[in-house]
């Protein structure tokens, strides 16, 4: 215990003595009881300045120096430990009073005791007794013989004390100034890491704004390239509005020098013709005088035979009566008539039936006002609808297969009032289309039943529209064109008056489309008296006999857009021929006349061959068509 509080002690005064010697002695007290000899000279500086630099060299030094001398042992006595003259300057070791209490808890009472004397009485020591064990076995209990130590008095050890206070106030200081330094090299740290996040910051915030402005330049670019484009498409535009207002005014040109050449044409035709009629007119009244002298002549010679003769005349002129006697009694009241002798002929034969089995004025009779009434409710019932056709049908079929009133004034109602539906509806509106196909359905329906009563239907249709038939009765001059002529072409009278041209074409139209989707009109398993077998013949008739005028331009469109698509489907590349025909020959006859309502005529039937309507279904044909077929006959 004695020597590990010696070595402690001899260590905490040497360092507090000479500081340059603090971390030398540390070091070689930690490899070994060593020979050490202390490098002490005479003359110290009482007020050492010594620097962080100062002391690290001084370490070095002693370093340096351990390492080149061989070690020696601790027992050997030091060079100054034999010689009188190195007696003089013995170490004085001193215990400061904290020290002192700080030693009581680890020695016993007897060893302090010691301590204390030994202290006070400034023993010498000697270091040969020195070992690197601590073991209290070595430990005699008596001081070395040596004398490290000699008695100093108090102001030494005052500047002692003095002294080592100093070092400890530089050594204080140099840590101070360490800290200092260490708290400025973490603030440089701290502010290079803020600076560099800064510039991230700074370079991440340019990138940004540089990409908003390649966004926007890029924009302005796509504008400025779009406003380009728009006024390269722009003068595209106005170059070629200028080339087709040229080819326009070229054709407009070229058109009105046709139509004038037309119009010579026309004038010299008409001259020839007018030449034509007076030397057809100069050789009839010829022909007719040489028949008179000849017919006096054969009176007079076969006077036998005038009773045969007159008998004869009667025959024949019953024979005109029947067979369309309008036509020659027409003609020489100035009205000429253009129609097939087939289509006349058929007319002729409807006209004759109704007017030898239905009585005159049958809608004014009251014996038959109950029939007309109860059919005239049922038709104006009918709607576009498969359950309203199919329950119309039902009631019309049982009103005329009644036994109360006879098959024939039936079927005369029946034709009457569901051909007068076209009186009855607005006919200019778009769902007329739909309600002639519904019609239609029902006439089909009906006549399929009762077989009889499809000529009162065209009868009726004939009466009303003499384009059914199809005929055309043209006034050859302005004193033909009486009221009787208007009331024969179909013209109607309200209040004493006649109805206006645009009225009468809107009624032909009107008759013409319930015509057509008549004949269009077709169910699987049921027999069509009258298809499109009949619309084919009418057709063809229509464009051998009639001319072409504003009247039939009417019909004709009427008749191809509700009856086109089907005859197109059926017949095909003949339909295409007819619509050849009407382009090439009936089309530019129209566009002679030169009216505003032969001008609307010509743009529709011109629009029905461009536009191709021919290939679409009718609006309400075919939905009809598919119900009926689906719930009624399957």
């Amino acid at each position: 215990m004695a020597r590990s509080w010696f070595n402690k002690r001899f260590l905490t005064l040497a360092t507090l003595a000479v500081p340059s010697l603090d971390l030398a002695v540390g070091r070689l007290w930690l490899r070994g009881f060593e020979r050490v000899e202390l490098r002490c000279p005479r003359d110290l500086d009482p007020r050492p300045s010594w620097t962080l630099g100062d002391v690290l060299a001084e370490l070095d030094a002693l370093d340096a120096t351990h390492r080149a001398a061989p070690p020696t042992p601790l027992k050997q006595p030091p060079d100054w430990a034999n010689g009188s003259g190195t007696r003089e300057k013995a170490f004085v070791m001193r215990v400061d009073d904290d020290d002192e209490d700080d030693t009581e808890d680890e020695d016993d009472g007897t060893s302090h005791g010691k301590s204390r004397a030994l202290v006070a009485k400034g023993a010498r020591f000697s270091c040969n007794d020195l070992e690197s064990s601590d073991s209290e076995d070595e430990l005699d209990g008596q001081v070395a013989p040596y004398h490290l130590m000699e008695k100093r008095d108090l102001a030494k050890s005052i500047l002692l004390e003095l002294e080592r206070e100093h070092h400890l106030k530089v050594q204080e200081e140099v840590r101070n100034k360490l800290a200092s330094l260490e708290v400025c090299h973490q603030n440089e740290i701290q502010r290079t890491i803020s600076a560099f996040a800064r510039l991230q910051k700074y370079a991440e915030s340019r990138k940004e704004i540089d990409k908003r402005l390649d966004v926007h330049f890029q924009r302005r670019i796509a504008e400025v390239l779009d406003k380009h484009l728009s006024m390269v498409q722009r003068d595209h535009e106005q170059k070629s509005q200028i080339v087709e207002r040229r080819i326009r005014d070229d054709a407009a040109l070229e058109e009105a020098k046709r139509k004038e050449q037309a119009v010579k044409e026309e004038k010299l035709r008409q001259e020839r013709a007018r030449q034509e009629a007076e030397a057809r007119q100069k050789e009839a009244a010829k022909l007719a005088a040489e028949a008179r002298k000849t017919s006096f002549e054969a009176a007079k010679k076969e006077a036998a035979d005038k009773e045969a003769a007159e008998k004869e005349a009667a025959k024949l002129r019953d024979a005109a009566a029947s067979q369309s006697s309008p036509n020659s009694q027409n003609n020489i009241a100035g009205i000429k008539v253009f129609a097939d002798k087939y289509a006349l002929e058929g007319e002729s034969r409807r006209r004759a039936l109704v007017q030898n089995q239905v009585p005159e004025n049958i809608l004014l009779s009251k014996e038959f006002s109950k029939y007309d009434r109860q059919i005239a409710k049922s038709i104006s019932k009918l709607m576009p609808t498969t359950d309203s056709v199919r329950a119309r049908a039902s009631e019309l079929i049982k009103a005329l297969d009644g036994q109360d009133c006879p098959r024939t004034i039936s079927c005369c109602l029946f034709a009457n009032k569901i051909i007068s539906i076209v009186k009855s509806r607005n006919t200019k509106d778009k769902t007329f289309g739909n309600l002639a196909f519904a019609c239609g359905y029902v006439m089909l329906l009906v006549t399929n039943q009762v077989p009889d009563a499809m000529d009162y239907l065209l009868a009726e249709f004939n009466r009303v529209c003499i384009y059914t038939v199809p005929k055309h009765l043209h006034a050859l001059n302005a004193q033909a064109r009486t009221r009787d002529y208007y009331r024969l072409i179909g013209y109607q009278e309200e209040n004493g008056q006649l109805e206006s041209t645009e009225s009468y074409l809107t009624y032909v139209v009107a008759y013409v489309k319930l015509y057509a989707a008549m004949i269009q009109t077709e169910i699987k398993g049921v027999r069509h008296p009258h298809g499109l077998a009949e619309g084919w013949k009418w057709l063809a008739m229509f464009l051998n006999s009639l001319p072409a005028t504003t009247a039939t331009a009417c019909a004709l469109h009427a008749f191809l857009k509700m009856a086109g698509f089907a005859l197109h489907k059926k017949y095909g590349s003949q339909f295409m021929k007819i619509l050849d025909v009407i382009s090439r020959c009936f089309l530019p006859a129209l566009k002679e006349q030169g009216n505003k309502m032969q001008a609307e005529a010509v743009n529709n039937l011109q629009n029905y061959l461009n536009d191709k309507i021919y290939l679409e279904e009718p609006e309400g044909q075919y939905l009809v068509q598919q119900l009926l077929s689906k719930e009624l006959f399957m």
